[in-house]
């Protein structure tokens, strides 16, 4: 029988306890894992990578990273770039909407999740996941309940996810006009439905998503 997870338990912010753990066990390639845009209705599903330095003091160099759904589109933004400085390699992966319509919603992010894993400059030998495994990939692998926020470098990869997801719909936004991609994101939103009854879907919607007007 499956334990129920209590959020009580729960860190004031996420840490490196199960990073710890694992270099403690002498493995240093640690890969946080993390998605965004998974249930959006329009754009791609994006996922990242982030191995960071084998050391305790990076949760310092770092304190403002938490799950990215707590953190604003600016603190994001400041925390992207001083992941980026501090990490030992990070890598973004996507699957568009028109994978996510072929293959299904779960094996699309898996698809961008093995993407932002190519995209490393070091193969890892542990990932760290929220709440998602990858039985496709030989790499030993930890799935967490609430892994955002809990593992640092879960934490770190969401951050990077999301405003690179971010920035993309804000390119889409101008070459689609008229749907607010750059607000909302592509999710469902009273707003965004709206815009859906008066022009219909455009070619990065999710074909395989039902769209409730």
């Amino acid at each position: 029988m499956a334990v129920r997870f209590d959020l009580s338990w729960l860190p004031d912010r996420p840490d490196l306890s199960f990073e710890q753990n694992l270099w403690e066990a002498g493995i240093e390639k640690i890969a946080g894992i993390d998605e965004a845009g998974r249930g959006a209705l329009a754009g791609p599903v994006a996922a990242a990578a982030l191995i960071l330095p084998p050391s305790p003091e990076i949760s310092l160099a770092l304190t403002g990273v938490h799950d990215s759904k707590q953190m604003t589109p600016h603190q994001r933004e400041v925390w992207a770039e001083r992941i980026r400085e501090v990490a030992v390699t990070w890598g973004v992966g996507l699957a568009s909407a028109e994978e996510i319509d072929s293959l299904g919603i779960l094996p699309a992010t898996h698809l961008a999740v093995c993407r932002a894993i190519e995209a490393l400059a070091n193969c890892p030998a542990h990932l760290l996941l929220d709440y998602l495994i990858l039985p496709e990939l030989p790499i030993p692998q930890t799935a967490l309940v609430k892994g955002d926020c809990r593992s640092l470098s879960i934490a770190g990869a969401s951050v990077l996810a999301k405003t690179t997801r971010d920035a993309l719909m804000g390119e889409l936004d101008r070459q689609y006009p008229g749907y607010n991609f750059a607000k909302h994101k592509g999710y469902g939103t009273q707003a965004h439905r709206m815009a859906l009854a008066k022009l219909g879907s455009c070619p990065i919607h999710r074909r395989s998503f039902h769209f409730h007007t």
